[in-house]
C-alpha cells in the first residue's frame, strides 16, 4: 500500500473525525527534567535557550559560573571557561550543538567577551577595531551569531560571521539597534534599539540581514515602545511593550497580524515574552509578588506551574527566581525554577499523545478538519509531523492509525 493510498484511507474517516472537530484542547501536558549543576559545590543553574532538536544551554552558578549543553538523552555537558574569564554563560545554541555566549571576569559580568563553544572547545569571537568588550546572544543553524560590542552609550549590535559586522542600518524613523538578542535561519535579527529623538523610548528592532531592511515592531495600546527578545523560524517576534522605561506587557508580532498583546497569566500585572516557536507559541515571565513563568499557545495563557504533574518538588510560582526563556518547534521549554529549595535549570518535554500528536494546524488548541488535512499533507510529503507511531523515519499504516487514535481520543 502506498503512502498516498494510506493517506486516502484517512479521508474515509473524515465524517467521524469532523463530528468531534469542536473538541477544545485542555492545557498541554509536560514532564519536567532537572538539568542539574556542573560542579558539586554549585548553588544553582539557569536555563536560557533550546535548539529545535532539543539541545539546551545556560549556566551553572557557584564560585565560578560555567556554561553547559544539555539533552534529554545525554544529560548535562559542562563547557570550558575561557582562560582568565571564570564566569561564562551559554546564551544560544543551534542544532549542531554550537553554543554562543559570554565569558566575563566577575559574577557581575565585567570584562565580557563574546565566545563560541564548538564540541568541547571555547574560542573568543573577533571584535571590530576599538572594542574590548562584547557578548554573543544567539546563533542560527548556519553558525551566524549575533550580540553586541562596547557598553553604555557606545554599545552597538553586531553579527559574528566570517567577519564581525556592526549593524548600522536605521529604521525609517531613525532608530538604531544597540543589542541583537536573536537570529533565525532566514537571517532575521531582533533586539533592542534606541530612538535618537526620544532617549526614554525603547525600540523593538527588527533587521533583515539578507535585504538590509530595518523596522520597528511598534507598541501596544497605551505604550510607545518595546523590547524584542526572540524571533521564530516563521518570523514571529516576541518581547515586551511599555511606555518609555515603565513596566511592560508581553506581545507577539508577525508580518501578517502585526503586534498582538499576549494575555497575562492570572494574578499578574506585567510581564515579558522571551521565547517563541514557529507555531506562534510563546513563553515568558510575568510578575506580581512572585515571578510567574507562562506559556501562550496562540489562544490561552497558562502558568507553567499548572502544566507539570503535582508532587515533583518543583516550585514555579512562589519565588522570584523562576523563568521561562526558550521554546523550540517541538514545544520543549527551558527556564529556571526552584527544585526542593534549590535554584535549578529545567527542561519541560511535551507528553506525547492526544492533542500533541493530532493538533497539527491552526487554530492550535482545536482538533478539526485542518488537522486531518495537515496530517495527510505531511504524510504524503514525509514531513516529520506525520511520523508519530512513534517517530521512526518510516511513514506507514501505523502512523495513520496513531493519528486517527489521537484525534478520536481528543483532549481530555
Amino acid at each position: 500500500m502506498t503512502r498516498r493510498t494510506l493517506a486516502v484511507s484517512v479521508l474515509a474517516v473524515l465524517p467521524v473525525l469532523a463530528a468531534s472537530e469542536s473538541a477544545q484542547a485542555a492545557p498541554p501536558s509536560y514532564e519536567i527534567h532537572d538539568i542539574g549543576i556542573v560542579n558539586p559545590g554549585d548553588f544553582g543553574s539557569q536555563g536560557f535557550r533550546v535548539s529545535n532538536n532539543g539541545i539546551a544551554t545556560g549556566r551553572s552558578l557557584g564560585s565560578i559560573a560555567q556554561a553547559f549543553r544539555w539533552t534529554e538523552s545525554g544529560g548535562l555537558e559542562p563547557l570550558p571557561n575561557l582562560p582568565g574569564r571564570d564566569f561564562s554563560a551559554g546564551n544560544g545554541v543551534n542544532i549542531n550543538g554550537v553554543v554562543a555566549g559570554t565569558a566575563a571576569q566577575t559574577s557581575f559580568g565585567s570584562g565580557p567577551l563574546p565566545v563560541l563553544w564548538t564540541a568541547n572547545t571555547v574560542q573568543e569571537l573577533p571584535m571590530p577595531p576599538g572594542f574590548a568588550a562584547g557578548r554573543a546572544n544567539d546563533i542560527n543553524d548556519s553558525g551566524v551569531a549575533v550580540g553586541s560590542v562596547g557598553g553604555g552609550i557606545q554599545e552597538v549590535a553586531v553579527i559574528y560571521a566570517e567577519t564581525t559586522e556592526i549593524i548600522s542600518q536605521a529604521t525609517p524613523t531613525g532608530a538604531v539597534i544597540r543589542t541583537a538578542f536573536s537570529i533565525n535561519n532566514n537571517g532575521r535579527i531582533v533586539g533592542f534599539g534606541i530612538d535618537p529623538n526620544n532617549a526614554a523610548r525603547n525600540v523593538g528592532f527588527v533587521f533583515d540581514s539578507v535585504t538590509g531592511d530595518a523596522f520597528e515592531v511598534g507598541a501596544l495600546p497605551g505604550a510607545n515602545g518595546a523590547l524584542a527578545f526572540d524571533v521564530s523560524e516563521a518570523g514571529h517576534v516576541v518581547g515586551s511593550s511599555m511606555q518609555n522605561q515603565g513596566s511592560g506587557r508581553p506581545f507577539i508580532w508577525s508580518d501578517a497580524d502585526g503586534m498582538q498583546e499576549i494575555p497575562l497569566p492570572s494574578g499578574t500585572s506585567q510581564g515579558s515574552a522571551r521565547g517563541v516557536n514557529s507555531a506562534g507559541w510563546a513563553v515568558g515571565t510575568a510578575s506580581s509578588a512572585f515571578a510567574i513563568p507562562f506559556l501562550y499557545d496562540g489562544d490561552a495563557t497558562y502558568r507553567i506551574a499548572d502544566l507539570i504533574p503535582s508532587g515533583t518538588g518543583w516550585d514555579l510560582s512562589t519565588n522570584t527566581s523562576s523563568s521561562a526563556l526558550g521554546i523550540n518547534d517541538d514545544g520543549v521549554i527551558v527556564g529556571t525554577g526552584v527544585l526542593n529549595g534549590e535554584v535549578r535549570a529545567y527542561a519541560m518535554i511535551p507528553v506525547a499523545g492526544g492533542c500533541n500528536d493530532a493538533d497539527l494546524a491552526e487554530p492550535f488548541g482545536v482538533l478539526d478538519l485542518a488537522d486531518v488535512q495537515g496530517f495527510i499533507a505531511g504524510f504524503v510529503s514525509q514531513d516529520p509531523i506525520a511520523d508519530i507511531a512513534p517517530p521512526s523515519g518510516v511513514f506507514d499504516l501505523a502512523d495513520v492509525q496513531a493519528f486517527i487514535a489521537a484525534f478520536t481520543a481528543g483532549c481530555p
